[in-house]
């Protein structure tokens, strides 16, 4: 078995690169949409606005939005439960000790 620093790392570099696949799609969705309004051409802001958000592509970008966000989510519990793993064994080999002194 690979030592748990780098079964963390690896964790760690994988809730980093979901973290900043979500965070990019959340920065961008304000772009995004202002975008996707300006292509309406010269038609008033709240016409484009409901044109926009009445498009596949908008619903999509949210869902991959929200995708990406609960990928980096479960990212970040996978590492934390790695780092609890950890810390039980360190538990698990501290209790033994003691438990082999008493004896």
């Amino acid at each position: 078995m690979k030592p748990w620093s780098d079964i963390y790392e690896e964790a760690g570099i994988a809730w980093a690169d979901a973290e900043a696949a979500a965070q990019l799609l959340e920065n961008c969705r304000s772009a995004m949409f202002a975008e996707w309004c300006t292509e309406q051409g010269d038609i008033p802001v709240n016409r484009a606005e409901q044109t926009v958000k009445a498009q596949p592509r908008w619903k999509e970008y949210n869902e991959k939005m929200v995708q990406a966000r609960k990928d980096a989510n479960k990212a970040k519990i996978r590492l934390e439960s790695i780092k609890m793993r950890a810390m039980e064994e360190h538990a698990k080999q501290a209790n033994y000790r003691a438990e082999t002194r008493l004896v």
